[in-house]
């Protein structure tokens, strides 16, 4: 059944020499991987940056449920990221947020509401000037909420640790271990009710973003096990810090 939909890549691998396989959180579907033909052949006419991570592309897919791997027709651009890949540090956060989501988003089912939120925070993230090196921190602490392991913002000034693995602020250390120190749960508390707008208030230092950014990924793999492994990490903190 041909489908129109929107999709937000998330990572691509060659399949042959002139196709690849994309990962794409649709709207419609969830996440799907999409083969598109003929994309690396010059007489084609098609690119292949256009399948950069975050990149958002309007689809009309050949969708069947029992197919792993479904067939594009058409694809347009719906926002043209060119803020995102003309910069390479917006681009390697970039790679790196499709990283985590290729892997949070694996069994994720439809919901239109992360996907809103998704679309809507890669828009404010390539028009943003100045002001953008939180931004990965941002968007995973917005996410995770909508992913429904993220604590709500912090009420109580007592409540100093962060516990990793119930998703709370709580007075005093865990027994079982998982839980953020508490300079790193202050500064933690700030991002879960932060927006894109005001983050850029919250000042870190390099190593502080990358310890922060750490204890969020320890965060989601407790949550999301495939998440434990993210081959770009090391870039965003070579760049970032």
């Amino acid at each position: 059944m041909l489908q129109k939909t929107r999709g937000i890549v998330l990572h691509q691998i060659k399949y042959t020499d002139s196709g690849i396989v994309v990962q794409v959180y649709t709207r419609t579907n969830g996440r799907v991987a999409l083969l598109v033909k003929g994309l690396r052949s010059k007489k084609s006419g098609r690119h292949n940056v256009l399948f950069q991570p975050l990149s958002i592309l309007d689809l009309e897919i050949y969708y069947r449920d029992s197919r792993s791997v479904q067939l594009m027709k058409e694809f347009t651009l719906a926002w043209p990221v060119t803020g995102i890949l003309s910069d390479i540090k917006k681009s390697s956060i970039a790679i790196f947020l499709g990283e985590v989501m290729n892997s949070v988003l694996k069994e994720e089912s439809t919901s239109p509401g992360l996907f809103d939120f998704i679309e809507d925070s890669i828009v404010w993230f390539d028009r943003s000037g100045d002001g953008f090196s939180n931004f990965h921190i941002a968007f995973l602490t917005g996410m995770s909420r909508l992913l429904g392991f993220g604590p709500q913002e912090r009420t109580d000034s007592a409540n100093r640790y962060f516990d990793l693995l119930n998703g709370i602020f709580v007075p005093l250390p865990p027994v079982h271990g998982n839980y953020a120190d508490e300079k790193t749960s202050e500064i933690l508390s700030l991002f879960f009710a932060t927006s894109y707008d005001t983050m850029k208030e919250i000042g870190l230092s390099g190593a502080m973003r990358n310890e922060i950014l750490d204890t969020l990924i320890r965060f989601y793999s407790i949550h999301h096990p495939g998440v434990a492994r993210i081959n770009s990490l090391g870039v965003l903190r070579e760049i970032f810090g």
